[in-house]
């Protein structure tokens, strides 16, 4: 009787992951036929960022009043710069306010070499992940995948298919909807995070997703027929 019944459950267990849908669950579908990725990524500055500018020359002692330890650019969007004072960054990219300061300094430097990091890039990470909370990352080409590492993973739960990814734009927030079970992500707006991002994995509705197993009620109605034949036939 027993060796019935266990030759029964594993009929069950193996029909149960047979109707399992996987495409909820595995990321970037299609990728072995996907060869575009896009890496046109700058981060915007933003207020409360702090920011490391570190400006070179050939001419060592010339540079040194044009450096600080690090910038925190203020509610206005404005930095102190030595000598230059006070210059507005927030809505400039890296590359826009390195432009910048190069011609700001051309009156002073010859051809000098700038370097902008954003020393504390954040986002945070809420819902059906294993270890939400804030994340900090030493540079500032964070992706949505580095935020989900960072955070242990989605559950099995998570709805990778429908991510949500709150965005503030200069003051105005945007509500924008992801899904990384698809190849082409690696090329939308929301691939690379920007600085205070909010990533919110939300949980399917029920423990165990209905719509992933279409026929439960029907295998566990067969299986609890086999086990009644199985326990009238033993006996």
């Amino acid at each position: 009787m027993k060796n019935y019944f266990l030759y029964i459950s594993l009929v069950f267990i193996f029909l149960l992951s047979s109707c399992v849908s996987k495409k909820k669950f595995v990321y970037l579908q299609g990728s072995q036929e996907f060869n575009e990725i896009s890496a046109n990524y700058e981060p915007i500055i933003q207020s409360d960022d702090i920011l490391s500018i570190v400006v070179s020359t050939l001419e060592v002692e010339a540079s040194a009043p044009f450096n600080s330890t690090s910038y925190l650019v203020d509610n206005e969007g404005k930095i102190d710069f030595p000598v230059l004072g006070t210059i507005q960054v927030s809505g400039y990219s890296i590359k826009e306010l390195k432009n910048l300061l190069k011609q700001k300094l051309a009156v002073h430097l010859i051809d000098p070499v700038i370097n902008i990091r954003v020393l504390n890039f954040k986002v945070t990470v809420l819902g059906d992940v294993a270890n939400p909370g804030l994340k900090l990352f030493n540079n500032h080409r964070v992706t949505l995948f580095d935020a989900i590492g960072a955070s242990g993973d989605l559950t099995v739960y998570g709805k990778r298919y429908n991510i949500l990814i709150i965005r503030d734009n200069q003051g105005l927030k945007t509500f924008n909807r992801v899904d990384i079970t698809k190849a082409d992500f690696v090329n939308s707006p929301f691939y690379y995070l920007d600085q205070n991002d909010l990533v919110y994995v939300e949980q399917r509705k029920a423990k165990i997703d209905t719509s992933a197993l279409p026929n439960l009620p029907l295998y566990t109605s067969i299986f609890s027929l086999l086990l009644t034949i199985t326990l009238l036939v033993t006996k």
